[in-house]
């Protein structure tokens, strides 16, 4: 494979939004593909090793899976530019990548799966059309959505959950579209990786399905402009008059900011609590050798977490990749000055996340060979 980059994506690709957004902010020029090219399964897979999406081919043809890593790819080589500098905003733009990631699963398949109505005929044209036309297109559509239905169930959207699942995110619309009133992005006049994180679900799935995207649209106007901002290649804010380039001055967290964490805790808290205990459970009985893939489905699933949303019990899958990102957000604040480890344990416990510090699991994670996998007992 020869050229440019090339990113393996689809349109309504949770996962894809992440990836896309960074590399159309950093005018980075590229082509994307959908996986059911003859390249990707030829070509990609093999050094991939998992068919997931999305995954960038470099124009030396290295491969890349996960948004994570392709992120990474480009910013490591120049010292992150896209994090901010300072202590708090640096911490908060981590966990915002994490939330979004792996922390809006349950809004974002209640809201694309539980309205047919007014999505199905949208969401299932795009599965027919990420495949080639062939007898067999329609038959493979139908079983896609059928086993993303049951992922939604699994991430625990069930009808008992479904009203507190929806309140929380209601509360969190207006959160979010008080901050965008006010700023173009998470952390001031410059997209931060907090801000590509977060994209995930808030575009591919409820900033674009017809039903969430029309009550984004009404109840969140500024939201949704943000939406649009973090798909294009400039700034994008002409209703910001007079602002900058850079992140907010002196590690600055607006109050409007604070109040989208707040909400974000509700949920966000107690279920990486509750999957911290499953994996610790999990991990002292299955002990898996370093090197085992801890990630994707080559790995063994370490089962379920229950906990409580607003007295609502809920059951979901406890993922690992989200501790694999959490990490990150632990070793930035073990890497502060004492003084500044204090200022970031006062914002986060202003938010009501500070005990998410502590929520580490016994074994780290790492990247192998495009896998995530486990490492060495700490």
């Amino acid at each position: 494979m020869t050229g440019g980059y090339t990113l393996y994506a689809l349109p309504h690709s949770l996962y894809s939004g992440r990836a896309r957004a960074y590399l159309i902010k950093q005018g980075i020029t590229f082509h994307e593909l959908s996986t059911g090219h003859e390249s990707f399964k030829n070509e990609v897979l093999p050094k991939a090793q998992l068919p997931t999406i999305p995954t960038l081919v470099t124009p030396d043809g290295e491969v890349i899976r996960d948004g994570a890593a392709i992120i990474a790819h480009f910013e490591e080589p120049r010292g992150w530019p896209s994090l901010p500098t300072t202590p708090r905003q640096r911490t908060l733009s981590l966990l915002f990548d994490v939330i979004g990631t792996d922390g809006l699963l349950r809004p974002a398949m209640h809201y694309r799966w539980n309205f047919p109505d007014d999505n199905l005929a949208f969401v299932r044209r795009h599965f027919l059309h990420a495949q080639r036309d062939t007898a067999e297109r329609e038959a493979k559509t139908d079983h896609m959505m059928d086993r993303m239905r049951h992922a939604a169930r699994i991430f625990g959207v069930t009808e008992a959950s479904q009203s507190a699942v929806e309140a929380l995110y209601l509360e969190l619309l207006t959160a979010l579209n008080d901050h965008f009133e006010q700023f173009p992005y998470l952390f001031g006049d410059r997209p931060s990786l907090g801000d590509f994180g977060l994209l995930g679900p808030l575009y591919a799935h409820l900033g674009r399905d017809p039903y969430p995207l029309g009550l984004m649209q009404r109840r969140a106007p500024s939201l949704y402009r943000w939406v649009e901002r973090m798909n294009r290649g400039d700034r994008d804010a002409p209703e910001f008059f007079g602002a900058g380039d850079d992140f907010l001055p002196g590690d600055a967290i607006p109050p409007t900011l604070m109040r989208v964490l707040q909400v974000l805790s509700e949920d966000f808290v107690p279920e990486t609590a509750a999957a911290a205990a499953t994996l610790h459970d999990w991990l002292a009985t299955e002990a898996p050798a370093a090197g085992e893939p801890a990630v994707g489905r080559l790995a063994v699933s370490p089962g379920t977490a229950q906990f409580s949303l607003r007295g609502v019990p809920i059951e979901a899958l406890a993922q690992p990749h989200r501790f694999y990102l959490l990490q990150r957000v632990q070793a930035c604040y073990d890497a502060l000055t004492p003084e500044a480890q204090r200022d970031v344990f006062e914002c986060l416990t202003q938010a009501g996340m500070e005990t998410l510090l502590a929520l580490a699991l016994p074994r780290e994670i790492h990247r192998q060979q495009n896998l995530e996998v486990w490492g060495e007992v700490r």
